[in-house]
């Protein structure tokens, strides 16, 4: 097979692998742009980027077996922490900045968020919705904390410690300042839930949430 017709099976497999989310994520990012994936774990997103829309795309990951795979693949991938490592990084020095599924176990998500906001034009966020009629059942009538099924950790193993809901993260954009340019709920395999215009709702049926922030 001809190297060029290679590399598009490549990319074919990888975008076909590619979890439902990120590829929702891939289609709001401008081709060209450079981009930052906090916890980008085996790279899937950036590859995608970097192939499909010619971006300049790196990644920033925790867990240095996942940062080797990537690297393997000739991904460019560093080991960070997002709690601590953001601020090594220049103002404006990427056009997105990217954290999936990820704020709810950083230490200090308000901090995080503004460092994403001040090294990037924007920040593209997405995280569980723990206002999700199904966790407040299992909370009232079981009276234990909730798991789903991408949610699956005992509450002694989660790394879940700052578990939000997406009305919450709407208070928080609103007292920060942020504009939010977009937003979706999702549901748990990342495909759109049809909430898009009523908060409200998505705050009770959405399991997950999808933003794409802005400072003023």
């Amino acid at each position: 097979m001809p190297d060029g017709s290679l590399r598009a099976s490549r990319q074919a497999h990888a975008a076909h692998h590619m979890r439902v989310d990120l590829q929702l994520i891939a289609d709001l990012v401008k081709p060209g742009s450079r981009v930052l994936d906090i916890g980008c774990g085996d790279g899937a997103l950036i590859g995608h980027l970097f192939h499909t829309r010619g971006c300049d795309a790196r990644g920033l990951e925790l867990d240095m077996a996942l940062v080797t795979r990537a690297v393997a693949h000739g991904l460019p991938v560093m080991q960070g922490d997002a709690d601590t490592d953001l601020v090594y990084y220049p103002d404006q020095a990427f056009d997105y900045v990217v954290l999936t599924r990820t704020l709810q176990a950083v230490e200090r998500p308000l901090e995080v968020l503004q460092q994403m906001l001040r090294i990037s034009t924007r920040a593209i966020v997405s995280f569980p919705n723990f206002g999700h009629w199904y966790l407040r059942a299992q909370l009232l009538l079981g009276g234990r904390m909730p798991m789903t099924k991408s949610w699956n950790r005992m509450w002694y193993e989660t790394p879940n410690i700052h578990p939000c809901t997406i009305q919450d993260f709407f208070d928080l954009c609103k007292a920060e300042g942020y504009v939010v340019e977009q937003w979706l709920a999702l549901d748990d395999e990342g495909h759109r839930a049809p909430w898009r215009r009523f908060p409200q709702l998505a705050n009770l049926f959405g399991e997950q949430g999808l933003f794409v922030l802005r400072r003023r």
